[in-house]
Order: structure tokens, then sequence, then C-alpha cells
């Protein structure tokens, strides 16, 4: 989906890169990244890296033929800011995923609770994008039952994966809610008994399913 959205750019600043998941391998790529260990994470860096904020990009305007940022938006400092910086120095479109905390609840906070404060806090209301980059598309983007990228919303059919401490050391809305040992005790005793079949066993029938992210389209 954001390959599609970035339509036919050829150069593309990822901002907020990370290690550099979902960077469009046939285009010509610049990472920021404000983090030099997770720079270090990226595999062969075939596109270029900098160390750098989505507030303060170092390129003159209308640099890039698109702009992309994956789940980043929540971590920036001044989001709007953020967002006019990427308005800025992209010609075509801007692309964002990121997560509606107004739309998007899931089986899981009936178990951590917590994530729904934790979301409400930190993810920018859908609002804020059509107001610092002008009129977007917002598209929903449904996550498939067998998603590999084991960011929060990745195991909706698959409640034994929250068990498992690999998965939840991935995910940094653990490491935020802190102590989950209560919650993660009632989750093994209701897989165990039966209890989470009865009450979402049907989901077990969807392929995919709308956890709340979203993709902004602007330009």
């Amino acid at each position: 989906m954001i390959d599609g959205q970035l339509g036919d750019a050829q150069t593309v600043l990822n901002v907020g890169a990370g290690a550099g998941s979902y960077e469009p391998a046939h285009r010509r790529v610049t990472a920021l990244e404000p983090s030099i260990e997770m720079i270090r994470q990226r595999a062969v860096p075939a596109h270029a890296v900098i160390q750098g904020i989505a507030e303060a990009l170092p390129f003159p305007d209308h640099t890039f033929d698109a702009a992309m940022a994956v789940l980043t938006v929540h971590h920036w400092s001044d989001q709007r800011q953020g967002l006019r910086e990427l308005r800025r120095v992209s010609r075509g479109p801007v692309v964002i995923l990121t997560f509606d905390a107004a739309n998007g609840l899931f089986w899981l906070v009936d178990y951590f609770p917590e994530l729904i404060a934790l979301d409400e806090a930190i993810m920018p209301p859908m609002t804020l994008y059509g107001e610092e980059l002008g009129r977007v598309r917002i598209l929903p983007v449904p996550v498939p039952h067998d998603c590999r990228d084991g960011f929060l919303a990745a195991y909706w059919r698959r409640p034994s994966a929250y068990l498992d401490p690999r998965v939840r050391a991935a995910i940094s809305s653990f490491h935020a809610i802190g102590d989950v040992t209560a919650a993660l005790a009632r989750l093994v005793g209701d897989i165990a008994l039966g209890r989470w079949d009865e009450r979402y066993g049907e989901l077990m029938d969807r392929e995919d399913f709308d956890c709340g992210y979203r993709l902004v389209v602007a330009g």
C-alpha cells in the first residue's frame, strides 16, 4: 500500500526510517533516523542514511519526489513541525503510516487496558494531518492474519504469540506499560480453558482485520 501511494516517485525520503522496514527497493531512498543504534541495525545499507530528526530536515525545499514516514510520528517531539518539514522537502506525495487511537481497539486491550491510555497519550489525532499537510486521504490498513512484522497488532489471530517474551521484547508498548505479569496469567488461563475462543473465536475465520492502522496520503 505504501509503495502504491508513492506513485511514480523516483527519489524518496524516509523519515524516522529505523532499520529500514518498508523502504521500496526499486526507488532511490534517503533514510533519515535519529538513533545510531537503529542505523546500525539496518541490513546492507543500499540506501543513503543520514542521522537526523524530522523537525529539522537537512534538505532544501522540494528535494525529493516523495516523502514517507512509517509508525514514527508519535515519537517526534514536535509533530506539527515534523509534518511541515515533510511537506516542505517533498515536491510530490507525503505518505505516512500511523495509528488511529480513536478507532484502533482489538481484544488485546481487554487484557492490557493500559494500552488505551498509552495510545491516547502519544498518538496524534487524525485531524492533525489535514491541518498541517492540507487535503489528505486516510486509508485503512488491514493487518493480515499471518503478518510477520511483529508490531503490536501483528498477532491479532494468534493470541499465544503474546505469551512469548521475545515477541513482547520487540513491541515498545509492552516496555511502556511495565509489569504485565497478572495480565499474562489471565491470558494464559483464558487460552487454556477456551474462554478466549468463546469471546473472540469468530476472528479465526478472518483473513485480515482493521486494528486501527491508517495510511495518510497528502498531495
